[in-house]
């Protein structure tokens, strides 16, 4: 995997580069669709394809692993042939899952004891087999085992916790190093910094996370619960050690907004399960502000929905098919969503390039603020 930066804005730290994998280019700043079980929710990959334009969607290590299990991956060629995609992939290492089941598992140096959350039964996640997994999975791009400290969490935790991420990571590495990727292309392996909401513990990480010189790197911990303002800060903190050469990845992250003030900061990838998950509910993004679909006021509304993104669907059409608990609406929404993340990255990287971009971000952003 190569990374070229292209360009940064003269007036922010925001970048355009290229990504290059074996299953294709990436071009970044880059929104990573969320496919946890190898499905895109309510999104078909004729629509990733050519509707969205997805560059590169996200897999889950933890939900891969519990199904279909690694033993059918395996047997099926890896997760791009088993789902028939054939650009790149980037599979979460399941720290975060393994975080989100606090009442369900169990922190040792060795790894993360956890019961299922499909039928309570128990496994174990170490370094070393999530390495195994990810290379039975067969993602463009891998992420270490980490700990993901909720929030808030005291000093005292997010320190111990930063110091166990990096020890699994040199871990990962290890047995990384000692094997061989499965389906004849590379895999790419990227650390996570972790360190919560402590500067100095982020500056840190940063550091010693800079000091692997891997092909790339991810933050890791953030948007759990934090102010977006300490987000932000962090971000700008650990941008500034991660070396310039190689992509950032801000995992997690987040609402439109929260993607543009990111991009000024030097992040180059980001993967979140909001557009999906608000349009099932009928939240919809747009270059205007937000719209809540059920909203009566729109009950009339016979304009589109979003003229560049669902010209074809009048606002009153889609809430009617909500009220109505038509299955097309939830879908229908999620496309829009998700249409609107990329368009908006790659607008984004368009205005990078001619150094038009701050000025744009910060009238589109006082637009993204608005709920219509």
């Amino acid at each position: 995997m190569k990374f070229h930066l292209q360009h940064t804005d003269t007036h922010s730290k925001a970048r355009a580069g290229a990504l290059q994998t074996d299953h294709g280019l990436i071009q970044t700043p880059i929104f990573m669709p969320v496919g946890t079980i190898g499905s895109v929710k309510a999104i078909n990959f004729d629509q990733l394809n050519h509707h969205i334009k997805a560059q590169i969607i996200l897999g889950n290590t933890y939900h891969l692993y519990l199904r279909p299990g690694t033993e059918v991956l395996n047997a099926a060629g890896g997760l791009h042939k088993f789902i028939n995609w054939d650009k790149p992939i980037l599979t979460d290492s399941g720290g975060y899952q393994v975080y989100s089941l606090a009442e369900r598992r169990k922190l040792t140096e060795e790894g993360a004891k956890f019961q299922s959350h499909i039928d309570g039964s128990r496994h174990l996640f170490t370094p070393e087999n999530v390495m195994d997994i990810q290379r039975q999975i067969g993602a463009d791009i891998i992420m270490a085992f980490d700990e993901c400290p909720p929030y808030p969490s005291t000093y005292e935790y997010a320190k111990k916790s930063m110091h166990l991420t990096h020890r699994w990571l040199g871990r990962c590495q290890q047995r990384f190093n000692n094997t061989e990727p499965l389906y004849g292309y590379e895999q790419a392996l990227f650390p996570i910094l972790q360190g919560s909401t402590f500067k100095d513990l982020r500056q840190e990480s940063a550091e010693y996370i800079a000091s692997k010189e891997a092909v790339g790197n991810a933050i890791g911990g953030l948007s759990v619960g934090e102010p977006a303002e300490i987000m932000y800060e962090l971000t700008d903190v650990v941008c500034q050690i991660l070396p310039t050469d190689k992509p950032r990845y801000l995992m997690g992250v987040g609402t439109p907004e929260n993607l543009l003030e990111c991009i000024a900061l030097g992040v180059d990838m980001f993967d979140c399960v909001m557009p999906t998950r608000n349009g099932r509910n009928g939240m919809l993004f747009t270059s205007e502000g937000s719209i809540n679909i059920k909203n009566k006021k729109w009950e009339k509304d016979f304009s589109p929905v979003d003229p560049i993104h669902l010209p074809q669907h009048s606002k009153a059409y889609l809430r009617h098919l909500f009220m109505a608990g038509e299955m097309l609406g939830p879908q229908l929404a999620s496309l829009h969503n998700l249409s609107f993340y990329l368009w908006l990255v790659n607008t984004a990287r368009e205005h990078i390039l001619v150094n038009t971009f701050s000025t744009w971000k910060t009238k589109m952003v006082q637009q993204l603020k608005q709920r219509l």
